[in-house]
């Protein structure tokens, strides 16, 4: 899978997320190394999305604060293979997390345009 590192410096990546009913939307989502969920939607595309409420959490931000947030059942396109995952439905953009990356290598040339490369370990 590739992807690139864009002008704001952000590592971004293209997935396919989908809906239990077939809803299907293409989206540019970064790796957040300090996410430790698997993807973080906001509400609209949750809502876009047709997304199944799974559970309520309670996540740490970055500046120490905790605050409850949903998370939904979807699917990503993956590596060529569909798989289920939990979406946390927050605030900011499309937000890759270091649960969807376990498994993976990720390679980055931290230059404007340069390639973002996650390929599954040996």
């Amino acid at each position: 899978m590739t992807g690139v590192v864009t002008a704001e410096r952000a590592a971004a990546l293209r997935l396919t997320i989908r809906g239990p009913q077939g809803q299907e939307q293409e989206v540019e989502a970064v790796i957040d190394t300090g996410f430790n969920g698997f993807l973080a939607l906001t509400a609209p595309l949750v809502a876009a999305l047709g997304l199944s409420y799974h559970s309520r959490t309670v996540v740490l931000l970055g500046d120490g604060r905790q605050t409850p947030l949903r998370e939904y059942e979807g699917q990503v396109v993956w590596n060529g293979q569909e798989r289920d995952i939990l979406v946390l439905e927050t605030g900011g953009g499309p937000l890759i997390g270091m649960a969807l990356l376990y498994g993976y290598r990720v390679t980055l040339d931290i230059v404007d345009g340069g390639p973002v490369t996650i390929a599954v370990l040996p």
